[in-house]
């Protein structure tokens, strides 16, 4: 196409959501002029399965409960008046909760006030709290965030090592619907050592998000944490970043999470029109239907030109794959869906993948995230020319364009979503607007995007592992022996777990925790 084509084709699908700042931009996928109208009985279908997800259907059976991230920022939608009381309650009481801890009303036992937060939890329990901080933060923060996000010893390390003294006037926030997921079990053990080892207690300076009665909610109480606030079963980890899950550590940090709220609320006013035309998530869905046949053919490549929007790739990773990758479709049968998302940030994807994505293999779609505020007026004012009447985001602006058009003259598909600043309103629309999205997407393929079967076999897996590790240790201690790995599967009954058991005695030996390996062979030394 010329120019002029593509600005017709622009002008004709442009979706614009004045409400919430932001433009959907598809003109640039290539799919047939009849593709809205025949696939608009199966949109029917989305917007209908929506509705019921609202209202209340049970939309995890596998689980027995409610999907209800949509109550978050609509409470009076929940299906019944406690909920809605209950979501309000909270939001309320993270306020306040906040409120004390900025006017020093609540305080650690050896400082005069919290300076620093470490959020412990593990995948949506950290993701949502960590895109939220690193788009919104600013050195004006109340208090500085840090993550134990892993079960990486190394990474707990370096964020204790970075508290230092601060540790003192630190207040960790563990993050855990069951209380029983093990990252977030060893990363609550781990910085609980760290206060024991500076003679601080930890209680006095802990918060827990937990569901009602979970092992973590009952440690909590006994020990005399600073608060719980709620985690729902119907709220999963991938989305409850508008939960306590995420309104918790941004409150803390001194972000307006009404104004977080609001947004995605304005959002799922307009996703939750049933006229595709006007619908953004609707269009986006589609726009997924049609880059990867429905079958996942191609991956989602996130570029957001704005280095605030670096997590967004990470983020929507877990979102969207973990909702849309799927064994079986509604009716059992085994069709292994799922769209694979990566992504940088620009310009850096010029001096990174570009040019595999436009003359390389086509086996992706992108999306431009682009936010047209460069800079805070305030800075903008005083803000230099690079060159003669252009500034770096001039650049920024043209970097983005280049790319848009250099894949898009090879044919690669690609979708831009345009916001005019990125603030908290505008981030809650963001993540409304893919929340919306998937569930749209997984009803146009026929799976179920609330329940993670998948998740949980790999835990399993881990939780064998380990139990190898303490038969294979207490079997080397008893015998003393000095064995190969393959002598030792053997003389164990366990000769299939050959490779588990060399992979356990190598990581114990490199740790010297009582296993020594020489010259390919193990042994237990005390």
């Amino acid at each position: 196409m010329d120019s002029l084509e593509l600005w017709r084709r622009y002008r004709k699908y442009l979706c614009e959501c004045s409400s919430v700042g932001m433009k959907l931009d598809i003109s640039r996928v290539d799919f047939p002029n009849k593709f809205f109208i025949d696939h608009e009985d199966k949109m029917q279908e989305a917007y209908k399965a929506m509705r019921g997800l609202e209202a209340g259907d049970i939309a995890n059976p596998d689980e027995g409960r409610m999907v209800g991230h949509y109550w978050l920022r609509t409470p009076h939608l929940a299906p019944n008046d406690e909920i809605a009381h209950e979501i309000e309650q909270t939001v309320l009481r993270i306020k306040q909760f906040a409120a004390k801890v900025h006017d020093r009303e609540i305080t650690p036992p050896k400082s005069s006030r919290f300076t620093d937060l470490v959020i412990v939890g593990i995948g949506g329990s950290a993701l949502g709290p960590q895109l939220v901080a690193d788009c919104l933060g600013s050195k004006r923060d109340k208090m500085a965030l840090h993550f134990f996000d892993n079960t990486d010893p190394d990474g707990f390390d370096r964020v204790v090592a970075n508290l230092g003294a601060r540790l003192k006037s630190t207040m960790v926030v563990v993050i855990s619907k069951s209380g029983g997921t093990k990252e977030t079990r060893n990363g609550m053990l781990e910085i609980q050592h760290a206060f024991a080892s500076k003679d601080l207690e930890f209680a006095k300076q802990a918060v827990a998000v937990t569901s009602d009665g979970s092992q973590l909610f009952n440690v909590a109480k006994e020990e005399g944490w600073i608060d719980i606030f709620p985690m729902w079963d119907w709220v999963g980890g991938r989305t409850s970043v508008l939960s306590a899950v995420g309104l918790l550590p941004a409150a803390l940090q001194g972000i307006d999470i009404d104004q977080l709220l609001q947004g995605a609320a304005e959002m799922d006013k307009v996703t939750r029109l049933d006229d595709t035309k006007k619908n953004p998530a609707a269009r986006l869905a589609l726009m997924w239907l049609h880059c990867t046949e429905g079958i996942g053919a191609k991956d989602m490549v996130i570029l957001p030109y704005k280095d605030r929007l670096l997590l967004m790739s990470r983020y929507l990773q877990q979102l969207v794959m973990e909702s849309l990758g799927k064994e079986f479709d509604l009716e059992g049968n085994e069709v292994n869906q799922g769209i694979a998302v990566y992504g940088n940030k620009g310009s850096t994807d010029q001096h990174a993948f570009v040019q595999q994505l436009r003359e390389g293999v086509n086996n992706f779609f992108a999306t431009f995230i682009v936010v047209l505020q460069d800079r805070a007026p305030n800075i903008a004012k005083t803000a230099p020319d690079v060159e003669e009447g252009v500034t770096s985001g001039d650049y920024l602006n043209g970097f983005w364009q280049g790319t848009r058009t250099a894949l898009s003259e090879k044919g690669r598909d690609s979708i831009t979503i345009t916001l005019k600043k990125l603030d908290a309103p505008a981030l809650g629309s963001l993540i409304a607007l893919y929340e919306r999205a998937v569930g749209y997407y997984a009803t146009l393929v026929n799976i179920n995007a609330y329940h993670q079967p998948g998740v949980e076999a790999g835990k399993k897996a881990a939780t064998t592992v380990l139990e190898l590790q303490g038969k294979v240790v207490g079997w080397l201690k008893e015998t003393g022996e000095n064995l190969t790995v393959e002598q030792i599967a053997d003389k164990m009954g366990q000769p299939h777990e050959v490779e588990t058991l060399f992979h356990i005695l190598e990581h114990m030996a490199a740790n010297k925790r009582g296993i020594v390996k020489s010259r390919g062979r193990f042994r237990y030394k005390a």
